[in-house]
Protein backbone atom coordinates (compact mmCIF):
# COMPACT_ATOMS: atom_id res chain seq x y z
CA UNK A 1 0.00 0.00 0.00
CA UNK A 2 1.32 3.51 -0.79
CA UNK A 3 2.11 5.69 2.21
CA UNK A 4 -0.04 8.72 2.99
CA UNK A 5 2.91 10.92 2.06
CA UNK A 6 2.92 9.38 -1.42
CA UNK A 7 -0.85 9.87 -1.69
CA UNK A 8 -0.50 13.51 -0.61
CA UNK A 9 2.28 14.19 -3.11
CA UNK A 10 0.24 12.58 -5.89
CA UNK A 11 -2.84 14.62 -4.96
CA UNK A 12 -0.76 17.81 -4.81
CA UNK A 13 0.76 17.15 -8.23
CA UNK A 14 -2.71 16.42 -9.63
CA UNK A 15 -4.24 19.59 -8.15
CA UNK A 16 -1.28 21.75 -9.16
CA UNK A 17 -1.23 20.30 -12.66
CA UNK A 18 -4.98 20.77 -13.08
CA UNK A 19 -4.85 24.39 -11.89
CA UNK A 20 -1.91 25.09 -14.17
CA UNK A 21 -3.67 23.50 -17.14
CA UNK A 22 -6.81 25.53 -16.48
CA UNK A 23 -4.88 28.80 -16.23
CA UNK A 24 -2.99 28.09 -19.45
CA UNK A 25 -6.27 27.27 -21.19
CA UNK A 26 -7.74 30.56 -19.95
CA UNK A 27 -4.72 32.52 -21.17
CA UNK A 28 -4.83 30.89 -24.60
CA UNK A 29 -8.60 31.14 -25.07
CA UNK A 30 -8.92 34.79 -24.01
CA UNK A 31 -5.98 35.77 -26.21
CA UNK A 32 -7.39 33.90 -29.22
CA UNK A 33 -10.74 35.73 -28.82
CA UNK A 34 -9.25 39.15 -28.09
CA UNK A 35 -9.85 40.58 -31.58
CA UNK A 36 -13.60 41.14 -31.27
CA UNK A 37 -16.42 40.55 -28.77
CA UNK A 38 -19.01 37.78 -29.26
CA UNK A 39 -21.69 38.60 -31.83
CA UNK A 40 -24.36 39.29 -29.20
CA UNK A 41 -22.14 42.04 -27.77
CA UNK A 42 -20.81 43.43 -31.05
CA UNK A 43 -23.12 46.45 -31.01
CA UNK A 44 -22.98 46.84 -27.22
CA UNK A 45 -19.30 46.65 -26.29
CA UNK A 46 -16.76 48.77 -28.22
CA UNK A 47 -13.83 46.79 -29.58
CA UNK A 48 -11.34 48.79 -27.52
CA UNK A 49 -13.30 47.95 -24.34
CA UNK A 50 -13.25 44.26 -25.29
CA UNK A 51 -9.47 44.51 -25.78
CA UNK A 52 -9.17 46.09 -22.33
CA UNK A 53 -11.22 43.31 -20.73
CA UNK A 54 -9.11 40.65 -22.43
CA UNK A 55 -5.84 42.30 -21.39
CA UNK A 56 -7.10 42.74 -17.82
CA UNK A 57 -8.09 39.07 -17.64
CA UNK A 58 -4.74 37.99 -19.08
CA UNK A 59 -2.83 40.11 -16.55
CA UNK A 60 -4.75 38.56 -13.65
CA UNK A 61 -4.27 35.05 -15.05
CA UNK A 62 -0.49 35.58 -15.34
CA UNK A 63 -0.41 36.71 -11.73
CA UNK A 64 -2.44 33.60 -10.96
CA UNK A 65 0.38 31.46 -12.32
CA UNK A 66 2.80 33.04 -9.86
CA UNK A 67 0.30 32.71 -7.03
CA UNK A 68 -0.09 29.03 -7.85
CA UNK A 69 3.65 28.43 -7.47
CA UNK A 70 3.82 30.42 -4.21
CA UNK A 71 0.82 28.55 -2.82
CA UNK A 72 2.32 25.15 -3.58
CA UNK A 73 5.74 26.16 -2.24
CA UNK A 74 4.25 27.41 1.02
CA UNK A 75 2.25 24.21 1.46
CA UNK A 76 5.32 22.04 0.91
CA UNK A 77 7.40 24.19 3.27
CA UNK A 78 4.88 23.82 6.09
CA UNK A 79 4.32 20.09 5.59
CA UNK A 80 7.03 17.96 3.99
CA UNK A 81 9.60 20.70 4.58
CA UNK A 82 9.07 20.46 8.34
CA UNK A 83 8.03 24.09 8.81
CA UNK A 84 5.03 23.26 10.97
CA UNK A 85 7.06 20.99 13.24
CA UNK A 86 9.75 23.67 13.52
CA UNK A 87 7.19 26.29 14.57
CA UNK A 88 5.68 23.90 17.09
CA UNK A 89 9.12 23.13 18.59
CA UNK A 90 9.83 26.85 18.81
CA UNK A 91 6.61 27.81 20.59
CA UNK A 92 5.91 24.87 22.93
CA UNK A 93 8.81 25.51 25.34
CA UNK A 94 7.84 29.18 25.65
CA UNK A 95 4.09 28.89 26.32
CA UNK A 96 1.46 26.61 27.79
CA UNK A 97 0.18 23.97 25.33
CA UNK A 98 -3.08 25.86 24.79
CA UNK A 99 -1.42 29.23 24.15
CA UNK A 100 1.34 27.62 22.07
CA UNK A 101 -1.27 25.95 19.86
CA UNK A 102 -3.14 29.22 19.41
CA UNK A 103 0.10 31.04 18.59
CA UNK A 104 1.03 28.30 16.12
CA UNK A 105 -2.19 28.65 14.12
CA UNK A 106 -2.09 32.45 14.18
CA UNK A 107 1.54 32.31 13.04
CA UNK A 108 0.56 30.20 10.04
CA UNK A 109 -2.00 32.79 8.98
CA UNK A 110 0.53 35.59 9.49
CA UNK A 111 3.30 33.87 7.52
CA UNK A 112 0.91 33.07 4.69
CA UNK A 113 -0.28 36.69 4.56
CA UNK A 114 3.28 38.03 4.53
CA UNK A 115 4.36 35.67 1.76
CA UNK A 116 1.39 36.68 -0.39
CA UNK A 117 1.70 40.39 0.41
CA UNK A 118 3.94 41.20 -2.62
CA UNK A 119 1.40 39.51 -4.92
CA UNK A 120 -1.47 41.48 -3.38
CA UNK A 121 0.50 44.72 -3.69
CA UNK A 122 1.22 44.03 -7.35
CA UNK A 123 -2.43 43.22 -7.99
CA UNK A 124 -3.66 46.39 -6.30
CA UNK A 125 -1.03 48.91 -7.35
CA UNK A 126 0.17 47.19 -10.53
CA UNK A 127 -2.71 45.55 -12.38
CA UNK A 128 -5.63 47.53 -10.92
CA UNK A 129 -3.77 50.82 -11.40
CA UNK A 130 -2.68 49.99 -14.95
CA UNK A 131 -6.27 49.35 -16.02
CA UNK A 132 -7.69 52.38 -14.23
CA UNK A 133 -9.54 50.65 -11.39
CA UNK A 134 -7.37 51.38 -8.36
CA UNK A 135 -8.29 54.30 -6.13
CA UNK A 136 -6.58 52.94 -3.05
CA UNK A 137 -3.71 54.90 -1.55
CA UNK A 138 -0.66 53.31 0.05
CA UNK A 139 -1.77 54.69 3.40
CA UNK A 140 -5.26 53.29 2.93
CA UNK A 141 -3.84 49.89 2.01
CA UNK A 142 -1.71 49.81 5.16
CA UNK A 143 -4.65 50.96 7.29
CA UNK A 144 -6.90 48.25 5.86
CA UNK A 145 -4.24 45.62 6.44
CA UNK A 146 -3.76 46.78 10.04
CA UNK A 147 -7.52 46.68 10.71
CA UNK A 148 -7.85 43.24 9.15
CA UNK A 149 -4.93 41.90 11.19
CA UNK A 150 -6.25 43.34 14.44
CA UNK A 151 -9.76 42.08 13.74
CA UNK A 152 -8.41 38.64 12.86
CA UNK A 153 -6.46 38.56 16.12
CA UNK A 154 -9.40 39.74 18.26
CA UNK A 155 -11.89 37.35 16.67
CA UNK A 156 -9.70 34.48 15.48
CA UNK A 157 -7.51 34.26 18.59
CA UNK A 158 -10.33 33.52 21.08
CA UNK A 159 -12.06 31.22 18.59
CA UNK A 160 -8.91 29.12 18.08
CA UNK A 161 -8.31 29.07 21.84
CA UNK A 162 -11.86 27.83 22.46
CA UNK A 163 -11.60 25.12 19.77
CA UNK A 164 -8.30 23.81 21.15
CA UNK A 165 -9.70 23.86 24.68
CA UNK A 166 -12.73 21.80 23.56
CA UNK A 167 -10.45 19.35 21.74
CA UNK A 168 -8.53 18.88 24.97
CA UNK A 169 -11.35 18.36 27.46
CA UNK A 170 -14.38 16.97 25.61
CA UNK A 171 -13.01 13.53 24.83
CA UNK A 172 -14.03 11.63 21.72
CA UNK A 173 -17.06 13.86 21.08
CA UNK A 174 -15.04 17.10 20.92
CA UNK A 175 -15.83 17.55 17.22
CA UNK A 176 -19.57 17.84 17.91
CA UNK A 177 -18.90 20.59 20.43
CA UNK A 178 -16.61 22.38 17.99
CA UNK A 179 -19.28 22.10 15.31
CA UNK A 180 -21.77 23.80 17.62
CA UNK A 181 -19.29 26.59 18.32
CA UNK A 182 -18.56 26.96 14.60
CA UNK A 183 -22.26 27.28 13.76
CA UNK A 184 -22.83 29.85 16.48
CA UNK A 185 -19.76 31.82 15.46
CA UNK A 186 -20.83 32.05 11.81
CA UNK A 187 -24.36 33.09 12.66
CA UNK A 188 -23.04 35.74 15.06
CA UNK A 189 -20.70 37.13 12.40
CA UNK A 190 -23.56 37.27 9.88
CA UNK A 191 -25.63 39.31 12.33
CA UNK A 192 -22.80 41.63 13.38
CA UNK A 193 -21.20 42.18 9.98
CA UNK A 194 -23.56 44.89 8.62
CA UNK A 195 -23.55 47.12 11.71
CA UNK A 196 -20.26 46.36 13.48
CA UNK A 197 -17.62 44.91 11.13
CA UNK A 198 -18.32 46.47 7.70
CA UNK A 199 -18.37 50.07 9.06
CA UNK A 200 -14.78 49.58 10.24
CA UNK A 201 -13.69 49.56 6.59
CA UNK A 202 -16.28 51.66 4.75
CA UNK A 203 -18.68 54.50 5.31
CA UNK A 204 -22.37 53.66 4.90
CA UNK A 205 -24.91 56.44 4.42
CA UNK A 206 -28.67 56.17 3.85
CA UNK A 207 -29.72 56.54 0.23
CA UNK A 208 -30.72 60.17 -0.30
CA UNK A 209 -32.06 60.12 -3.87
CA UNK A 210 -35.80 60.41 -3.16
CA UNK A 211 -36.98 59.22 -6.59
CA UNK A 212 -34.65 56.20 -6.59
CA UNK A 213 -35.57 55.41 -2.99
CA UNK A 214 -39.29 55.44 -3.88
CA UNK A 215 -38.63 53.12 -6.83
CA UNK A 216 -36.69 50.75 -4.57
CA UNK A 217 -39.34 50.77 -1.87
CA UNK A 218 -41.99 49.91 -4.45
CA UNK A 219 -39.88 46.97 -5.62
CA UNK A 220 -39.36 45.80 -2.04
CA UNK A 221 -43.10 45.90 -1.45
CA UNK A 222 -43.80 43.89 -4.62
CA UNK A 223 -41.15 41.35 -3.66
CA UNK A 224 -42.30 41.08 -0.04
CA UNK A 225 -38.89 42.08 1.32
CA UNK A 226 -38.28 44.08 4.48
CA UNK A 227 -34.92 45.64 5.30
CA UNK A 228 -33.50 47.86 8.00
CA UNK A 229 -32.47 50.39 5.37
CA UNK A 230 -31.00 51.12 1.96
CA UNK A 231 -27.39 52.33 2.19
CA UNK A 232 -24.69 53.67 -0.10
CA UNK A 233 -21.13 52.45 0.51
CA UNK A 234 -18.09 54.53 -0.42
CA UNK A 235 -16.56 51.80 -2.59
CA UNK A 236 -14.94 54.50 -4.75
CA UNK A 237 -12.35 55.02 -2.00
CA UNK A 238 -10.61 51.84 -3.13
CA UNK A 239 -11.83 50.94 -6.60
CA UNK A 240 -13.96 52.06 -9.53
CA UNK A 241 -15.60 48.61 -9.70
CA UNK A 242 -19.31 48.72 -8.92
CA UNK A 243 -21.55 46.25 -7.09
CA UNK A 244 -24.62 45.85 -4.90
CA UNK A 245 -25.58 43.34 -2.24
CA UNK A 246 -27.81 42.69 0.73
CA UNK A 247 -26.40 41.42 3.96
CA UNK A 248 -27.34 40.44 7.48
CA UNK A 249 -29.92 38.21 9.11
CA UNK A 250 -33.30 38.92 10.62
CA UNK A 251 -33.87 42.57 11.50
CA UNK A 252 -30.28 43.41 10.55
CA UNK A 253 -30.88 42.85 6.81
CA UNK A 254 -29.80 45.85 4.80
CA UNK A 255 -29.40 46.70 1.12
CA UNK A 256 -26.07 48.19 0.07
CA UNK A 257 -25.14 49.92 -3.17
CA UNK A 258 -21.59 50.88 -4.07
CA UNK A 259 -21.50 54.59 -4.87
CA UNK A 260 -19.72 53.65 -8.10
CA UNK A 261 -22.70 51.51 -9.14
CA UNK A 262 -25.12 54.39 -8.62
CA UNK A 263 -22.94 56.55 -10.87
CA UNK A 264 -22.78 53.85 -13.56
CA UNK A 265 -26.42 52.84 -13.94
CA UNK A 266 -29.80 54.46 -14.58
CA UNK A 267 -32.61 54.18 -11.98
CA UNK A 268 -34.29 51.43 -14.05
CA UNK A 269 -31.05 49.48 -14.24
CA UNK A 270 -30.39 49.88 -10.50
CA UNK A 271 -33.88 48.55 -9.80
CA UNK A 272 -33.18 45.53 -12.01
CA UNK A 273 -29.86 44.81 -10.27
CA UNK A 274 -31.56 45.03 -6.88
CA UNK A 275 -34.33 42.71 -8.10
CA UNK A 276 -31.64 40.16 -8.91
CA UNK A 277 -30.21 40.46 -5.39
CA UNK A 278 -33.71 40.09 -3.93
CA UNK A 279 -34.06 36.92 -6.00
CA UNK A 280 -31.31 35.38 -3.92
CA UNK A 281 -33.28 36.24 -0.80
CA UNK A 282 -36.65 35.00 -2.07
CA UNK A 283 -35.12 31.70 -3.20
CA UNK A 284 -33.42 31.40 0.21
CA UNK A 285 -30.02 30.97 -1.42
CA UNK A 286 -28.16 32.39 1.57
CA UNK A 287 -29.96 30.05 3.96
CA UNK A 288 -29.30 27.09 1.66
CA UNK A 289 -25.60 27.91 1.43
CA UNK A 290 -25.33 28.30 5.19
CA UNK A 291 -27.09 24.95 5.69
CA UNK A 292 -24.78 23.31 3.15
CA UNK A 293 -21.74 24.80 4.89
CA UNK A 294 -22.91 23.44 8.24
CA UNK A 295 -23.53 19.93 6.85
CA UNK A 296 -20.15 19.86 5.11
CA UNK A 297 -18.36 21.20 8.20
CA UNK A 298 -19.93 18.47 10.33
CA UNK A 299 -18.64 15.82 7.96
CA UNK A 300 -15.17 17.39 7.76
CA UNK A 301 -14.91 17.65 11.55
CA UNK A 302 -15.80 13.96 11.82
CA UNK A 303 -12.97 13.17 9.39
CA UNK A 304 -10.64 15.41 11.40
CA UNK A 305 -11.51 13.54 14.61
CA UNK A 306 -10.62 10.26 12.87
CA UNK A 307 -7.33 11.65 11.51
CA UNK A 308 -6.40 12.97 14.95
CA UNK A 309 -5.89 9.36 16.05
CA UNK A 310 -3.95 8.35 12.90
CA UNK A 311 -0.14 8.49 13.31
CA UNK A 312 0.32 8.00 9.57
CA UNK A 313 -1.51 11.28 8.89
CA UNK A 314 0.90 13.38 10.97
CA UNK A 315 4.05 11.52 9.98
CA UNK A 316 3.11 11.62 6.32
CA UNK A 317 2.88 15.43 6.45
CA UNK A 318 6.11 16.10 8.30
CA UNK A 319 4.98 16.26 11.96
CA UNK A 320 6.73 13.84 14.30
CA UNK A 321 5.35 15.18 17.61
CA UNK A 322 1.66 15.88 16.92
CA UNK A 323 -0.54 18.13 19.06
CA UNK A 324 -4.15 19.21 18.67
CA UNK A 325 -2.93 22.42 17.03
CA UNK A 326 -0.71 20.63 14.50
CA UNK A 327 -3.58 18.27 13.69
CA UNK A 328 -5.82 21.25 12.93
CA UNK A 329 -3.09 22.96 10.92
CA UNK A 330 -2.26 19.89 8.82
CA UNK A 331 -5.91 19.19 8.13
CA UNK A 332 -6.65 22.67 6.83
CA UNK A 333 -3.39 22.82 4.89
CA UNK A 334 -3.99 19.51 3.12
CA UNK A 335 -7.77 19.72 2.73
CA UNK A 336 -7.84 22.05 -0.34
CA UNK A 337 -5.54 19.65 -2.20
CA UNK A 338 -7.99 16.78 -1.89
CA UNK A 339 -11.16 18.85 -2.35
CA UNK A 340 -10.07 20.83 -5.42
CA UNK A 341 -11.52 18.30 -7.94
CA UNK A 342 -14.95 19.06 -6.39
CA UNK A 343 -14.67 22.77 -7.26
CA UNK A 344 -16.88 22.49 -10.39
CA UNK A 345 -19.78 21.18 -8.29
CA UNK A 346 -19.77 24.25 -6.03
CA UNK A 347 -19.42 26.54 -9.03
CA UNK A 348 -22.34 24.80 -10.76
CA UNK A 349 -24.45 25.21 -7.61
CA UNK A 350 -23.65 28.92 -7.50
CA UNK A 351 -24.45 29.44 -11.20
CA UNK A 352 -27.81 27.72 -10.69
CA UNK A 353 -28.60 30.28 -8.01
CA UNK A 354 -27.61 33.14 -10.31
CA UNK A 355 -29.97 31.92 -13.04
CA UNK A 356 -32.78 31.64 -10.48
CA UNK A 357 -32.11 35.17 -9.23
CA UNK A 358 -32.17 36.46 -12.82
CA UNK A 359 -35.52 34.75 -13.41
CA UNK A 360 -36.91 36.38 -10.27
CA UNK A 361 -35.64 39.77 -11.42
CA UNK A 362 -37.29 39.25 -14.81
CA UNK A 363 -40.62 38.66 -13.05
CA UNK A 364 -40.44 41.92 -11.08
CA UNK A 365 -38.92 44.33 -13.56
CA UNK A 366 -38.28 44.67 -17.27
CA UNK A 367 -35.63 42.05 -18.21
CA UNK A 368 -34.19 44.44 -20.78
CA UNK A 369 -33.14 46.76 -17.95
CA UNK A 370 -31.17 43.95 -16.33
CA UNK A 371 -29.60 43.15 -19.70
CA UNK A 372 -28.43 46.74 -20.22
CA UNK A 373 -27.25 46.93 -16.60
CA UNK A 374 -25.18 43.76 -16.97
CA UNK A 375 -23.69 44.92 -20.26
CA UNK A 376 -22.70 48.21 -18.64
CA UNK A 377 -21.16 46.39 -15.67
CA UNK A 378 -19.32 43.92 -17.91
CA UNK A 379 -17.89 46.87 -19.82
CA UNK A 380 -17.05 49.13 -16.88
CA UNK A 381 -15.56 46.30 -14.80
CA UNK A 382 -13.59 44.88 -17.77
CA UNK A 383 -15.12 41.43 -17.29
CA UNK A 384 -14.09 39.01 -20.01
CA UNK A 385 -16.86 37.97 -22.37
CA UNK A 386 -14.85 35.02 -23.69
CA UNK A 387 -13.61 32.84 -20.80
CA UNK A 388 -12.33 29.38 -21.57
CA UNK A 389 -15.31 27.01 -21.22
CA UNK A 390 -13.53 24.48 -19.00
CA UNK A 391 -11.90 27.18 -16.86
CA UNK A 392 -15.32 28.78 -16.45
CA UNK A 393 -16.83 25.39 -15.57
CA UNK A 394 -14.36 25.04 -12.71
CA UNK A 395 -14.16 28.53 -11.30
CA UNK A 396 -16.97 30.84 -12.36
CA UNK A 397 -19.63 31.45 -9.73
CA UNK A 398 -21.71 33.36 -12.30
CA UNK A 399 -22.90 32.15 -15.71
CA UNK A 400 -20.93 33.22 -18.75
CA UNK A 401 -22.05 36.59 -20.08
CA UNK A 402 -23.34 35.17 -23.37
CA UNK A 403 -25.47 32.54 -21.60
CA UNK A 404 -26.84 34.97 -19.05
CA UNK A 405 -27.83 37.62 -21.59
CA UNK A 406 -29.42 34.99 -23.86
CA UNK A 407 -31.59 33.70 -21.01
CA UNK A 408 -32.75 37.20 -20.04
CA UNK A 409 -33.54 38.09 -23.65
CA UNK A 410 -35.53 34.87 -23.86
CA UNK A 411 -37.61 36.03 -20.89
CA UNK A 412 -38.16 39.34 -22.63
CA UNK A 413 -39.05 37.84 -25.98
CA UNK A 414 -41.25 34.78 -25.69
CA UNK A 415 -44.73 34.38 -24.36
CA UNK A 416 -43.54 32.22 -21.46
CA UNK A 417 -41.81 35.21 -19.89
CA UNK A 418 -42.59 35.25 -16.13
CA UNK A 419 -45.55 37.50 -15.37
CA UNK A 420 -44.37 40.91 -14.31
CA UNK A 421 -45.85 42.46 -11.22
Amino acid sequence: MPSFQSIFIAALILAFGLKLWLLLRQLRHVWQHRASPPAVFAARIPVEEHHKAADYTLAKARLGLLHLVVEAGLLLAFTLGGGLQWLNDLLLPQLSPLLAGTALLLSLFLIGALVELPLNLYHQFGIETRFGFNRQTAGGFVADMAKQSLLGLLIGGPLILLVLWLMGIMGASWWLWVWGVWMGFNLLILMLYPTVIAPLFNKFTPLEDAALKARIEALLQRAGFTASGVFVMDGSRRSSHGNAYFTGLGKNKRIVFFDTLLNQLSPEQIEAVLAHELGHFKHRHIVKRIALMFVLSLGLLAVLAWLQQAPWFHAGLGVVAPTDATTLALFFLALPVFLFPLTPLMSLYSRKHEFEADAFAASHCDPSHLVTALVRLYRDNAATLTPDPIYSLFYDSHPKAVERIAKLEYYDRVSTTPQRA
